[in-house]
């Protein structure tokens, strides 16, 4: 059995790591950034080393500062959760040639299947036919033009060495494509350390199907069900449940089968998920994600597998002690993942900040997988998971219900959430009927009146602070939210004005304020520029790319006129509130 594992992340994965190694006996080696000195993933470790810098790339994504660490801390395998080095062959390759276990799959395994391209052709040659795309990695943005006019518009831009959305852009038009593979080149670049690019079909109205794997050393390969996680917005997941609504068993043997050949095909071991489209009855391979997943925790409620327990027994050397007659699959688990976005009107704006309150929710059925508790900081830096919120129940009406009564029972204050969308999701009729697909979310659902608040302090259009109030009518109890001019809320105990938190702008689109300000909605850095001081631009139109939690915004301008004065350059740091430029 493996005796010390360095876990190469953080958040709320290094968490889940941690207290199963903790549970198997086997002490945890933790690495955190500057920014990350008093994390939680760190207070839990057995031990921690800085590895310095506050960006991922000056931290997480520094190769040479973690096999440091390795070497100081003695630590003999090396778990990389999910997102940066987790799917990257250099890497397992430096970590197993230093004699250390790598927590995954073979540098070989991960080769084939951690560049989407090559994956891509290792299905095909399994017989596994997949979504109709490129198979080589795009050069020029003429080339996706050309894909796009002979398969039709719209077409899929993808990170060739990563997945969870990143690096994803979908292109309508010839006129988009340019600014796209930038955009998509760019967001690659920054979270997986690669900028590599592959363009694909895009699939009318498809629900995003994927199959966990487990295999060994030994030459047992099995699939443990599936998952489905169509509830998208910006292509990445917002709502996960096993098993999936509406979704016939015979495809599921098949599916299953399927992700065993393409496991197998690569020489695959550990866990992993073999991710499909379903559309009309037919499903097309799409990517194998050679990693835990954030949504494994669905499979471990329906399974009562534990799959952290099972990677490390696996890359001990361990034999799986059933078979895929023994995989039993009860009842029905929906997992919610819990952002620091602003989903107000259905922009979903990232919202770094400190958690002022963190209220848990509990009770029979309720699992929370969080990073954080109250009083720890979500940066502009990273990723802007907070935690995942797990349910499970007989079926799935119940676990909807369950999930429904767990997302009231949460309290987040400091920064927006997605929960207000969540709880939208969950109660609308195309989702309990299981009707929905990858652009439900997106096309169809109506968040227009979603308001997401960042707690007592927050404000409204008006300035007006909002103030928690319990009061008493006839003895009976009711709790409200009153808005009241900032001096009443500071008199009743509100904040003071100089603490006081203004609710962000949408969508990162930012507003013209006095004078014809254009502000900065957020913190974080300006990765481009779109105008030059002197330009006329129009309502609308886009100023800069603003980059926050590893997701570009675009800044655009509330009205027409000229930029008279540009305040920023590509590279800069911005504050919330910043003026970004001035139009006259």
């Amino acid at each position: 059995m493996l005796k010390k594992v360095l876990v190469a992340n953080r958040g709320e994965i290094a968490v889940r790591v941690i207290r199963t190694c903790r549970e198997m006996g086997i002490k945890t080696v933790a690495v955190y950034s500057e920014l990350d000195r008093d994390a939680m993933h760190v207070r839990l470790a057995d031990e921690a080393y800085a590895l310095g810098g506050q960006t991922a790339a000056e931290s997480y994504l520094n190769t040479e500062a973690i096999l440091d660490v390795i070497e100081r801390s003695g630590a003999d395998a090396v778990h990389p959760g999910y997102g940066f080095f987790s799917e990257n062959t250099d890497f397992a390759r430096a970590i197993t040639e230093r004699g250390v276990t790598f927590i995954g799959p073979p540098p070989e395994a991960i080769e084939v299947m951690g560049d989407k391209i090559s994956s891509r052709l290792a299905a095909e040659a399994a017989g596994v036919s997949g979504v109709p795309g490129r198979s080589q990695t795009l050069t020029s943005f003429t080339e996706v033009v050309a894909f796009g006019e002979e398969f039709g518009w719209p077409v899929a831009i993808k990170a060739a060495f990563g997945g969870g959305g990143r690096g994803m852009k979908v292109v309508r038009s010839a006129e988009e494509a340019e600014a796209a593979l930038e955009s998509a080149m760019r967001e690659a670049k920054s979270y997986f350390g690669r900028d590599e690019c592959y363009v694909e079909r895009y699939l009318t109205w498809p629900r995003h199907i994927e199959m966990q794997i487990l295999a060994d050393s030994h030459g047992n390969t099995l699939w443990l069900g599936e998952r489905d996680c169509s509830c998208q917005r910006r292509h990445q997941k917002l709502i996960e449940e096993s098993p999936a609504p509406n979704f016939p068993d015979e495809v599921r043997q098949a599916m299953g089968a399927a992700a065993v050949k393409v496991s197998k095909a690569c020489g695959y071991v550990n866990a992993g998920t073999v991710e499909f489209l379903y559309q009309d009855g037919e499903f097309y391979f799409l990517e194998m994600n050679t990693r835990l997943q954030v949504e494994h925790p669905v499979t471990e409620l329906v399974t009562g597998l534990d799959l952290v327990a099972w990677q490390l027994r696996i890359a001990a050397g361990e034999e799986l002690t059933f078979g895929q007659s023994d995989v039993r699959r009860l009842g029905h688990a929906i997992e919610v993942r819990i952002n620091a976005e602003d989903p107000t009107a259905g922009k979903f704006t990232p919202s770094p900040g400190t958690l002022t309150k963190f209220t848990e929710p509990s009770g029979p059925g309720v699992r929370l997988d969080a990073g954080y508790a109250a009083g720890d900081t979500v940066s502009q830096y990273y990723d802007n998971l907070i935690g995942k919120l797990v349910v499970w129940a007989e079926d799935r009406e119940g676990a909807r219900r369950r999930m429904l009564r767990a997302l009231e029972e949460t309290i987040i204050e400091g920064v927006a959430t997605t929960i207000p969308a969540d709880v939208a999701i969950l109660e609308h009729e195309d989702f309990a009927a299981g009707i929905h697909s990858t652009k439900w979310v997106e096309e169809r659902l109506d968040l227009s009146r979603i308001v997401a608040t960042i707690g007592s302090t927050d404000t409204d259009a008006e300035g007006r602070v909002a103030k928690s109030v319990t009061a008493e009518v006839n003895g009976q109890r009711y709790d409200m939210t009153l808005y009241l001019p900032e001096t009443a809320a500071v008199a009743v105990g509100g904040a003071p004005s100089g603490q006081k938190k203004t609710r962000r702008s949408g969508g990162g689109a930012a507003a013209v304020g006095q004078a014809g300000a254009v502000t900065a909605p957020m913190q974080g850095s300006i990765v481009k520029v779109m105008v030059a001081a002197g330009d006329t631009v129009e309502a609308g139109q886009t100023i800069c790319i603003l980059e926050a939690m590893k997701m570009e915004n675009p800044i655009t301008a509330g009205a027409a006129g000229t930029v008279t004065d540009l305040k920023v350059a590509a590279g800069d740091s911005v504050a919330g509130g910043d003026v970004i430029c001035v139009i006259e």
